[in-house]
């Protein structure tokens, strides 16, 4: 409702958003259902407090994530701006503790299975990186909407690859993990050029940004420097 009483109808493309970050949350629950949020139903492990932490942090986000859309789309803006400090606080805490985690999982695979594994923990540490890079951006350019909500959108999509490869799916190979995300950019954005007749700049450099990267991480996570890297952090 509006403060005249009015009901809002949100039009084609706010509802696209909105559409856009319920996929994103579902994405989410059925990748982590199994480990995380159905774990009691699927009887696994429990979870040490760090990865839990973790799992609160990133839920939050994405439940934040369609709550922000939602209040875009009916024209809240002022209550959508004064929840855009708890975004920006639940961002770092995603750098942080997605982080840590990342990290401390690669140490406990080098422990048992080789130094080997340390190259994937180029996957989360890169979907970390394009996170930063998307969301600091769309953070920066929070008086701009036109960008803001596009580069946030691509910001979250950037870091579902994690909930994508825990898809019961074999084999999940990163052709799927990340080609899903890449997937839902493309489409996000063929849908904003189609409707606006035109590829909006921060999908064109913010999807580039996130889709280059996937292959460019998994090349460098060949190299030496890389895994003289993973080895440091994870000493």
């Amino acid at each position: 409702m509006s403060g005249s009483g009015e009901t809002i109808r949100p039009g084609p493309e706010r509802r696209f958003y909105v559409a856009a970050a319920l996929a994103a949350l579902a994405i989410v629950f059925i990748g982590f259902a199994r480990t995380y949020y159905l774990k009691a139903v699927f009887g696994t492990p429990q979870l040490p407090l760090l990865p839990h932490v973790h799992g609160v942090i990133m839920t939050s986000w994405f439940l934040l994530f369609v709550v922000q859309a939602w209040l875009v789309a009916t024209r809240r803006v002022r209550i959508h701006r004064k929840l855009g400090v708890a975004g920006a606080v639940l961002a770092v805490l995603i750098l942080v503790v997605g982080t840590m985690v990342a990290i401390r999982a690669a140490a406990r695979d080098v422990a048992t299975q080789g130094r080997d594994s340390l190259y994937f923990l180029v996957i989360p540490l890169g979907d970390l990186v394009a996170f930063a890079g998307t969301v600091g951006a769309a953070l920066w350019l929070r008086r701009r909407p036109q960008f803001h909500k596009r580069l946030m959108l691509v910001g979250s999509i950037a870091i579902l690859p994690a909930a994508v490869g825990r898809f019961p799916i074999e084999p999940n190979t990163p052709l799927l993990f990340f080609g899903i995300p890449d997937l839902l950019i493309v489409t996000a954005a063929a849908y904003d050029t189609w409707k606006h007749k035109r590829l909006h700049p921060a999908f064109l450099w913010g999807g580039l940004f996130v889709i280059l990267s996937h292959p460019l991480r998994m090349l460098f996570a060949r190299t030496d420097a890389w895994m003289s890297f993973a080895a440091w952090v994870t000493r």
